[in-house]
């Protein structure tokens, strides 16, 4: 099976990279040297540096009529890493910094206060995503899921921790579920997955380089590939043949939001217990064999 590309070449960065809190400064004076792909793309940032951070590469590619590969280049043509670092850099240097730990909270609060909006977006967030994981799609994750002769979840950075306990948890229901910690092992675990198969790919924004190319090769080895992400409009939604969107307006600015993990878990669990459902006699013996196992490392 084969599908988009997922990750680009990384090239060495044409320009010296910019210093602190100088990348629109950089920008502006590099933009008459771009190319006019390059200009277009550079200019819709410097109109409303702000609302890059609220994009996704493939937003912003989609915006200016250009391609993700052409806004990767632009942000190496900068000295930049890619899109990420274009975004945390913008951040930065646009968002004032209170907002950039959390978009409710200010320098006046009191650390009360700030516990009160912390619990209260994180409340607020998971009610957003009752509006954003469609329900047919989650159904078709289940069935996938629990068809699957093997699953594999895969995930990098923050994300990693959330496939490893998700794995685990399948494995009591029976699931031959695994999730490598090692990048480079889920990259050829996926592309080494049978066709009657299921790769789960969790990413915040859904651009994580290591986790598009375990999804990519997954998709080629025939497996069926499912998304977790906060974004609509990524490249790792444009690889999965199932996507969960499950995001919110809280994780817009926050690179790394923590609420994303929570309500990726909140997900994560949801799919355990629909597919414990799915196939109750299975789970059931799993959990009883896992109960009596665990029993032996308690007091």
């Amino acid at each position: 099976m084969t599908g988009p590309t997922a990750v680009e070449t990384i090239d060495e960065p044409a320009q010296p990279t910019p210093g602190p809190g100088g990348t629109i400064a950089h920008l502006r004076a590099c933009l008459p040297t771009l190319t006019p792909s390059g200009r277009k793309i550079g200019q819709l940032i410097l109109d409303d540096p702000r609302e890059i951070v609220h994009l996704t590469v493939t937003d912003l590619a989609d915006r200016t009529g250009t391609s993700v590969a052409t806004v990767v280049r632009f942000c190496q043509d900068l000295g930049l890493k890619g899109f990420a670092d274009l975004k945390i850099r913008l951040a930065g240097e646009a968002i004032p910094p209170e907002r950039g730990l959390h978009e409710a909270v200010t320098h006046a609060d009191s650390p009360a206060t700030i516990l009160e909006k912390i619990l209260h977006s994180t409340e607020s967030a998971l009610s957003e995503t009752t509006r954003t994981v469609d329900r047919a799609a989650f159904t078709r994750a289940v069935d996938a899921l629990q068809c699957a002769d093997r699953v594999l979840l895969i995930g990098a950075g923050t994300s990693a921790p959330l496939a490893q306990d998700a794995a685990y948890r399948f494995r009591t229901l029976g699931l031959l579920a695994e999730a490598p910690a090692d990048a480079h092992v889920q990259h050829v675990a996926a592309r080494l997955l049978p066709p009657a198969s299921a790769c789960l790919a969790i990413s915040h924004t859904g651009q994580t380089r290591e986790t598009l190319a375990g999804a990519a090769a997954a998709r080629a080895a025939g497996a069926t590939t499912i998304a977790l992400t906060s974004f609509f409009r990524s490249p790792l939604t444009r690889l999965a043949d199932v996507a969960l969107v499950a995001g919110s307006s809280e994780t817009n600015y926050r690179v790394e939001a923590m609420s994303s993990r929570i309500i990726h878990a909140t997900v994560l669990d949801a799919l355990f217990v629909a597919v414990h459902l799915a196939q109750p006699d299975r789970a059931q013996k799993a959990q009883e064999l896992t109960a009596e196992v665990l029993t032996e490392h308690r007091i």
